[in-house]
């Protein structure tokens, strides 16, 4: 298998629909993403060996900027005619995606964390493969959705 190179993201449309976001690529296509998404405390630690997408909006949701983590499918052009970004991952590695979103890999899982002091927009972690979708929004503490939430603490699924 070829090697696969970091690539920077472009900015591309978000569209919030009921049941779930859009995401309208630079070649005309758009992509669905399930939810809505889960409200989850500043990081998440994905399920291992899902592809994790990671979008970053503007504060108004009408723009952003996606990308892929570690994902060894993808050809370099294809994202770059998208405007998707990718980051490959050592073991033990961290990038930093946006200021204030930073990537970790833990094990065979991606650990995605945001200051949203430094975010002036929303975090969306996406999280799948052939058999589950999974969606969160990374929020501030006071900004959790459920009570369960509250007394987890930090989430990781």
């Amino acid at each position: 298998m070829s090697a696969r190179n970091n690539v920077a993201p472009s900015t591309i449309g978000v569209d919030f629909v009921e049941g779930g976001i859009v995401v309208e690529y630079l070649d005309g296509r758009d992509v669905f993403y399930h939810g809505p998404p889960q409200p989850v405390e500043r990081a998440i630690t994905t399920p291992p060996g899902k592809d994790v997408h990671v979008l970053v909006t503007d504060p108004d949701g009408i723009e952003g900027v996606m990308t892929y983590v570690n994902d060894r499918d993808t050809h370099d052009n294809i994202l770059e005619t998208t405007g998707v970004g990718r980051v490959m991952l050592e073991a033990n590695d961290e990038e930093v995606l946006f200021p204030g979103v930073s990537v970790t890999t833990e094990a065979y899982s991606i650990r995605v964390e945001a200051d949203l002091s430094l975010v002036d927009g929303r975090v969306f972690v996406f999280a799948e493969d052939e058999m589950s979708e999974h969606a969160y929004e990374l929020v501030a503490a006071d900004e959790s959705a459920t009570e369960e939430d509250e007394a987890d603490g930090e989430e990781g699924v």
